[in-house]
């Protein structure tokens, strides 16, 4: 299916939880446009703009824009230190001051309970979204802080349950943290784990947590490196990979590829560290397993991990 932006054009898509819409940044017009998912009369499906598009609220240069998993809100975030969340229908339900002097990144939380922004401070700042029993908006509330780094942090991604985050600062670490904390009693997460990224220090970073939280993918200029979470080493280090910079990194949800885009391409790797980590997890698991059922459950997704991996020749003796 094809969609025409209409006397612009589009800088950042994104699709809604059920893929019968999407929305877009429009470069010119300087705000986001809906496209809604239309039945032709000859029975094929079209992408329709709405009429009306959202209104101009930033004064900056647009960095992300994200819808939550929940279809609840949508948020977008500027290169001043403004977060938006608008309702489906363009209206502005809060404004957030993030005070980072500037925005690098910004996101939703899988969950879609949480926004978070990093930015020249040497911290990521994340807010809870809170919406009524009847699904109503009530109000966005600060939830916590990753604090640690000691200088501007690039980027962070969050886990597929939201229980961990990870980040890389230009301070040339990356860090590993346990966000699954009772913040409303001031609880602050936990460093699970730090490692050296020395590019990090010297340019931009894009980075990508697994969806299990196993596996960190980090890209600057146009290589990208691997490295597992549970013991903090390189694994492997894709080198050149685009022919320009790589603008953006992800995991998909099963975790089984890594996505990488920089030119006029998108290249997809076979995610062979989370295949590893797997087998470390389940080999650790199966020494302490106390039943039988759960031996065979085990040694079932041992056993699919490490024919994966020798199907990729990357089954290390």
């Amino acid at each position: 299916m094809r969609a025409n932006v209409e006397l612009d054009h589009a800088t950042l898509v994104r699709f809604s939880p059920d893929c019968r819409a999407f929305i877009v940044w429009l470069a010119n017009g300087d705000t986001l446009r809906v496209f809604k998912m239309t039945k032709r009369e000859d029975g094929g499906y079209t992408f329709t703009a709405t009429p009306e598009d959202f209104p101009k609220k930033h004064k900056a240069p647009i960095i992300n824009i994200a819808i939550a998993d929940t279809g609840k809100f949508i948020m977008t975030a500027s290169s001043d230190t403004t977060l938006l969340i608008w309702n489906l229908r363009g209206r502005v339900l809060s404004t957030i001051n993030t005070n980072q002097m500037n925005n690098t990144y910004a996101a939703i939380s899988p969950c879609s309970r949480f926004v978070a922004s990093c930015g020249f401070t040497p911290d990521v700042k994340v807010w809870e979204v809170c919406f009524g029993k009847k699904g109503d908006f009530q109000e966005v509330t600060r939830a916590f802080e990753l604090k640690g780094h000691s200088a501007a942090v690039h980027c962070f991604a969050f886990s597929n349950d939201s229980r961990r985050m990870a980040s890389v600062s230009k301070d040339g670490t990356w860090r590993l943290w346990d966000t699954d904390v009772e913040y409303k009693q001031q609880q602050d997460p936990y460093l699970l784990r730090t490692g050296r990224y020395e590019e990090a220090s010297t340019m931009l970073c894009r980075l990508a947590l697994s969806p299990d939280g196993q596996v960190l993918a980090l890209a600057s200029g146009s290589s990208i490196h691997v490295y597992n979470t549970r013991r903090g080493e390189k694994e492997e280090c894709f080198e050149q990979v685009h022919g320009q910079c790589i603008t953006d990194l992800s995991f998909d949800i099963t975790g089984r590829y890594l996505a990488s885009c920089g030119d006029r391409a998108v290249r997809l790797f076979h995610n062979a560290p989370g295949h590893r980590a797997v087998v470390e997890e389940m080999q650790g698991l199966l020494k302490r397993a106390s039943n039988e059922s759960t031996r065979q459950r085990l040694q079932q997704q041992l056993t699919r991990a490490q024919e994966a991996l020798k199907s990729l020749g990357a089954l290390k003796q």
